[in-house]
């Protein structure tokens, strides 16, 4: 069954989003990261601000084909559509709604600041996998190295 994490309390999210991702990475975690194309867009731009020794390989899952297939496994793929991506080990999830397609995932990571909308968001989306009845971990934000 799909693990389910929650980090709660963030001042950045996206900026803890891209930490998470860093993390993934390192570890041989192959991830997706689901959400609107606003906050995907957003995303992008702030992996592409990390040192150059910080570095995460991401790409967006529409241009997979151009990225050689030895380089999938070790490549963030960003898309509107979580099925989309060539590995289903992780998925971080930037929108507002459960990402369809989140249960053939062995994880999935939501995060989550301190905007009322965006704990309203959570709240929803944590009813909505605990109604399913996955278990659900809860994080206070932390450091990710």
């Amino acid at each position: 069954m799909t693990e389910i994490s929650f980090y709660f309390n963030l001042a950045d999210r996206v900026d803890y989003a891209c930490r998470l991702s860093r993390k993934a990475q390192r570890q041989g975690v192959g991830l997706a990261v689901a959400g609107p194309e606003e906050a995907l867009a957003e995303f992008d731009r702030r992996l592409w601000a990390f040192a150059p020794t910080e570095f995460v390989a991401h790409d967006w899952a529409e241009r997979m084909s151009a990225v050689p297939i030895r380089l999938h496994a070790g490549t963030v793929w960003l898309t509107r559509k979580p099925l989309d991506a060539p590995r289903h080990d992780a998925l971080l999830n930037l929108g507002a709604d459960v990402p369809a397609g989140f249960e053939t995932f062995a994880r999935v990571y939501e995060v989550v600041s301190t905007d009322d909308g965006d704990r309203s968001a959570a709240r929803a989306r944590w009813k909505a996998y605990a109604d399913r009845g996955y278990a659900i971990k809860r994080h206070e934000a932390g450091a990710v190295a």
